[in-house]
């Protein structure tokens, strides 16, 4: 009997009404996410990438279709699946603890028990000796690492990412990518990533989805099965970068200047 995804998109649509006039924004999207993947949604801006996660995320509704994750009707946001954005969102006047602390309080844990969730996840992304330091204190990969910490710390199925190194130097982005990958390994959690960065979509995902926009579609599907870490000299990551290129002058919307090539 075939697994069953623990995302599943079908028939979606969504529109916003902008100065009194309905702009479809995304039409038609079906998707499949296994559980463990790390899946890339890459294209240029304003194909509506953002607004798809944050649908999967239940932070907004669709006009048409569904979305389950983990067999589940998505309605509303819940726990199980966490949402990490390019702002790390960290209360400046809350200790690095107190900041992973925050999302625990919503769950039926008592004192210890956070303590040990706390203790567990901050020792996961290296930032153990971190604890009491404010955010003013932190360099902006570490801050981006308690904000990681903060969402696995509720121990979420499926991690949703807005373009979360965007804002990052070169060697702060490449680090933290491989941070990415030892802890979902470790964690077993599913990850669906927002990017413009063709190469780290190649570097991260088990599968990349390539949308167009005016609407956004998924366009195409492309799966990358070579074994992780990634070598980005190697000769099957230049193969994959090539084949998403392709992809997107075969569509027309690859001005070079919108990604990271």
């Amino acid at each position: 009997m075939a697994k069953k995804p623990i995302v599943e998109v079908d028939g979606l649509a969504k529109s916003f009404t902008h100065k009194g006039r309905a702009e479809q924004v995304l039409a038609d999207i079906s998707l499949r996410v296994e559980q463990g993947e790390i899946v890339s949604l890459l294209g240029q801006s304003g194909c509506g990438k953002s607004t798809l996660l944050n649908l999967i995320g239940g932070f907004t509704v669709p006009d048409k279709g569904t979305i389950h994750v983990g067999g589940e009707p998505v309605r509303r946001p819940r726990i199980s699946c966490q949402m990490l954005f390019q702002d790390y969102g960290l209360l400046p006047w809350r200790t690095v603890r107190a900041n992973v602390d925050l999302g625990l309080l919503s769950l039926q844990l008592n004192a210890s028990e956070r303590q040990e969730r706390i203790r567990r996840y901050l020792a996961l992304v290296g930032l153990e000796d971190k604890g009491d330091w404010f955010p003013h204190q932190l360099s902006g990969g570490m801050k981006q690492r308690v904000a990681l910490a903060r969402a696995l710390a509720l121990q979420p199925s499926v991690l949703l990412m807005d373009e979360p190194f965007a804002a990052l130097d070169t060697f702060n982005r490449y680090y933290l990518q491989d941070e990415l990958l030892r802890i979902q390994e470790a964690e077993g959690t599913t990850v669906i990533l927002v990017t413009h960065d063709i190469d780290e979509a190649v570097y991260l995902s088990d599968k990349v989805l390539i949308m167009e926009a005016n609407p956004g579609r998924i366009c195409k599907e492309l799966a990358i099965p070579f074994m992780k870490p990634r070598d980005r000299g190697d000769g099957n990551f230049q193969h994959y970068r090539k084949l998403i290129l392709e992809a997107f002058r075969l569509t027309g919307v690859l001005p070079a200047e919108e990604y990271s090539i």
